[in-house]
């Protein structure tokens, strides 16, 4: 029986993916040839900020436009944030049931936490790994072992939960069982070849996973 759940955070449980995107568009537009568009983007995202902007860019210092990133970002974050559907409501359910959750992410932890309290999340993570927080990002294991670790969890009865090839590879060579979400933007096809043990098309699939009916459930 799972006891853990480990969840990436943009395109998995909160919807990042236009702002991410337009933030992209934004800082390149004068760097790039004029046939870059949102597709270029969206195979890469949930890698490293700096590894993508080296790859679009074909610089190897990024740095002032990693500032450019962050700055847009911030100014534009809640107005292009959404929800993902009964995200929440199964992120609640799953912590009163029990439930260990966590945050395992390529984000730096000032959005992460912004995003997590911007939707009534942040209450319910037992613990957020974020890119400031290791050494080796996804899809390098040590951000998913570092939660495991702090929150004295068993891999065997772990998930990571998320939509891009970065965390089905940390997931995968960390031990634990990787979980694709359908709804992400590049598509089930995508993540296939990356081999997750699992794949859901609604966030309260993951109630099977921890032995909850979901229309026999009480809110404790």
């Amino acid at each position: 029986m799972i006891e853990t759940i480990l969840f990436d955070l943009d395109g998995t449980i909160v919807d990042t993916n236009e702002l991410i995107i337009e933030t992209f568009m934004h800082i390149l537009k004068d760097h790039v040839p004029p046939t870059f568009t949102r597709e270029h983007i969206i195979p890469s995202m949930g890698q490293p900020l700096e590894h993508q902007i080296r790859q679009f860019t074909g610089r190897e210092d990024v740095t002032s436009f990693v500032a450019a990133y962050r700055e847009y970002n911030r100014e534009r974050h809640d107005e292009l944030v959404r929800e993902f559907p009964h995200v929440r409501e199964v992120i609640e359910t799953l912590h009163n049931h029990g439930i260990k959750l966590g945050v395992v992410t390529t984000k730096i932890r000032e959005t992460t936490e912004r995003a997590l309290q911007m939707f009534g999340l942040y209450p319910y993570m037992g613990m957020i790994v974020t890119v400031d927080d290791v050494k080796n990002p996804k899809p390098h294991p040590e951000p998913v072992l570092m939660a495991i670790e702090k929150m004295g969890a068993n891999p065997a009865t772990t998930l990571m939960v998320g939509d891009s090839p970065a965390d089905i590879q940390s997931a995968n060579a960390a031990g634990v069982a990787s979980v694709a979400v359908s709804w992400s933007l590049k598509g089930e096809a995508a993540l296939a070849p990356y081999e997750p043990k699992h794949v859901i098309h609604d966030m309260r699939d993951l109630y099977a996973f921890v032995g909850l009916e979901p229309d026999t459930i009480e809110k404790r």
